[in-house]
């Protein structure tokens, strides 16, 4: 006699963000120097930032908005994937204990990381795939807290901004003032 062949199937729930988290978008123009003047702006003019992880596409990318966060007097850290492992656990001790209030990662620090109380997300680079965008911005709004996510957006960012609204079934409303 044969036993009975048991399966099991899951079902991912399609990708959903916090309802704590409010998200907005900035439109910039296309050079990098003008999404950073952008980016520092925000910085400044956040209201109840603790804290900020800043994501950007590319390693190349964290290596220059970091040093250009610097060079304006931000205290910042940089963690992105081609960096040794003491670097990057360098990098988030000290994010994690408030020595550093601001990080520029890559998405290496968007999944599975345990960073529990960021105030601020900001996207440098809108992520090219929508899932990404949502594992963004979960760093923010942890545990019931209430959190900001801000997307710098140019004109070459609508189609993936429109896959991310797609994907999470709300539009991203723009930033007054914008």
């Amino acid at each position: 006699d044969a036993l009975p062949i048991s399966e099991k199937v899951e079902v991912a729930r399609p990708a959903t963000t916090v309802a704590t988290i409010t998200q907005l978008q900035v439109p910039s123009g296309r050079e990098a120097h003008e999404k950073r003047d952008i980016l520092r702006r925000l910085l400044r003019e956040a209201k109840d930032l603790n804290n900020a992880i800043i994501f950007c596409n590319r390693k190349r990318e964290v290596a220059v908005v970091h040093k250009s966060l610097q060079k304006h007097g931000f205290s910042v850290g940089a963690l992105h994937g081609d960096m040794d492992q003491s670097a990057r656990t360098a990098a988030l001790d000290q994010f994690r204990k408030g020595e550093i209030p601001l990080l520029v990662a890559s998405d290496v620090a968007a999944r599975g990381l345990d960073i529990p109380a960021v105030s601020h997300v900001f996207n440098f680079d809108v992520p090219h795939h929508a899932d990404d965008y949502v594992h963004r911005i979960g760093r923010t709004g942890r545990a019931g807290r209430t959190g900001t996510a801000v997307s710098i957006v140019t004109s070459l960012d609508h189609k993936s901004l429109a896959a991310i609204e797609k994907l999470i079934g709300q539009s991203i409303p723009v930033a007054e003032g914008s």
